[in-house]
């Protein structure tokens, strides 16, 4: 690896470090969802509202984002993210309400703009032979950061369950929770402190006509032969659309001809990514596996097994997006994702729920089993008219604070179906759809409408993500565990019609190049 080559890899991996928090910052609310629901007794809309908060702060955020990553930089702009990042991070921790706790998370969903911003900065230091690589990091990131989080709150779980003093001394087996969200707090402060470190994008600087400081840029990611080339195209590129720039213009620059087709492609896959509902699974991991009936603690480890799946496929699809290219891996993962997310639903229409005598015994050490005893014998056919039957013995609360273990010792089902059905799933999504789209927000756009459209492509991603994890607790009401995962399998099969139909092959060409090529389309 060049000296050039490192310098690359370098500020694309401080950069893609925003990921790892944001892996973070996502996935340790599935370890709490159950304790909050009980100590601030929250209905399932508030439930929803809860974890899918920072999906609505980053929807506010994403129409300042390409403003200020324009006016201030991509530098600078990633900066205030980072302080974003820690000051909710800390205010999660010690939230003292229900109330305090959306608001404290809608300000971490602020930071969320970070995905958009390390895919537009990348995508603009990054030689196009390893950008693809590079711009995927930012996954890695995340991956890691979920699997950091998992394995943070089953630990933190672990120990609040010990018998010893120092645990009762700071509060870990009554604020279980609080820490389980203060896990986030150091590795935040430590992005902050990183990000001084890298230079300006050099693309940004043409724009801004600073084409001394780009060039001093470029010339730590390029070998002189090839940086008056580089620098040449960058400079012609910046001079199409309108010459200011500003965000109406460059509104308007995106919607024209030349652009059309590259924002028809990124809308398809920022609306896909989120409706075959990805982040309903990892956020409510926990409520998944207890509905298959594993239990509190199970749940929680089944959790880990999603983290590490995820990085083993994240790390698969850095190894083959720029050999096999980005169409291989989306129509390859998409398949794999629509089987194992319909077998999931086919396994959950199958189950059964019965409790006999010797449940409603086990069942005797966690609650009152005398309201169970008329439902002793018999089986319901779905978890739907099992759990009304719960609301019916035992009352909404009582029934909803004892679902985990209720469903422990009632559910009869092809557990392992639906198991490997989810880590299939997860590792389809992260080998496929989940890099590839930030991947092509970094290269499908010109340098003169990149500060608009990249953040315009996530606010899009965001707004059926946010939905997607308001409405899971509410579909899980309404529809079941199997409708839930049906409504996600035929999704994942409508994304696959289409990205097959409309995704060119963008793999080794320049940013420059992909404009031409799809312009001439």
């Amino acid at each position: 690896m060049t000296s050039y080559q490192r310098a690359a890899v370098r500020y694309a991996a401080i950069v893609a470090f925003g990921g790892f928090i944001f892996g973070l910052d996502a996935a340790l609310i599935s370890g709490v969802v159950r304790d909050i629901t009980e100590v601030f007794d929250l209905s399932s809309f508030q439930v929803g509202l809860v974890v899918g908060s920072p999906g609505y702060g980053v929807l506010f955020a994403l129409f300042l984002a390409g403003y200020l990553a324009d006016k201030l930089g991509r530098k600078k702009t990633l900066q205030i993210i980072a302080s974003l990042y820690v000051v909710s991070a800390i205010a999660s921790a010690i939230a003292p309400g229900y109330e305090a706790l959306v608001a404290a998370r809608f300000l971490g969903g602020l930071a969320f703009t970070s995905l958009s911003l390390a895919s537009m900065y990348i995508g603009e230091i990054a030689p196009p032979k390893a950008r693809g690589k590079l711009v995927a990091m930012n996954q890695m990131a995340i991956v890691v950061g979920l699997s950091a989080a998992y394995l943070s709150v089953f630990a933190v779980h672990q120990i609040s369950e010990l018998d010893a003093s120092w645990v009762s001394s700071l509060l870990i087996d009554t604020q279980t929770w609080r820490w389980m969200l203060g896990v986030e707090i150091v590795p935040a402060l430590v992005w902050v402190l990183l990000l001084f470190s890298i230079p300006e994008s050099p693309r940004w600087l043409v724009l801004r006509g600073r084409i001394d400081d780009a060039e001093a840029v470029m010339a730590k990611l390029v070998p002189p032969q090839e940086l008056a080339i580089e620098m040449q195209g960058i400079r012609e590129s910046s001079v199409h659309g309108h010459k200011d720039h500003s965000v109406w213009h460059q509104l308007q620059d995106l919607f024209s001809p030349a652009i059309r087709k590259a924002l028809i492609i990124a809308v398809v896959i920022a609306f896909f990514q989120q409706t075959v509902g990805i982040n309903a699974v990892m956020f409510y991991a926990p409520i998944i596996f207890e509905q298959v009936g594993l239990g509190t603690s199970a749940a929680l480890f089944n959790g880990v097994y999603i983290g590490l799946i995820s990085v083993l496929a994240t790390a698969l699809a850095l190894a083959l997006i720029d050999r096999l290219g980005r169409r291989v891996l989306i129509i390859v993962g998409l398949v794999v994702a629509g089987v194992s997310l319909l077998s999931c639903a086919w396994a959950f229409n199958q189950a059964t729920y019965s409790l006999n005598a010797g449940a409603l015994v086990s069942l005797a050490e966690h609650l009152d089993v005398s309201q169970l005893q008329a439902l002793a014998g018999q089986t319901y056919d779905s978890d739907l008219s099992f759990k009304a039957a719960l609301v019916e013995q035992l009352g909404p609360r009582v029934a909803r604070d004892n679902e985990a273990v209720l469903f422990q010792y009632a559910a009869n089902m092809n557990a392992t179906v639906i198991l490997f059905g989810v880590l299939a799933f997860i590792a389809a999504f992260q080998f496929s759809i989940g890099p590839v789209m930030w991947v092509l927000f970094s290269e499908l756009f010109p340098i003169h409408v990149r500060s608009v459209a990249i953040p315009a492509m996530a606010l899009v991603a965001s707004i059926v993500s946010a939905m997607v994890q308001q409405l899971f607790p509410i579909q899980l009401e309404l529809m079941g565990s199997s409708g839930v995962f049906l409504s996600y399998g035929v999704s994942a099969v409508l994304a696959l019609i289409l990205l097959a139909w409309l995704m060119p092959e963008t793999k080794g060409k320049s940013i420059e190049e992909i404009e031409q090529m799809l312009a001439a389309k």
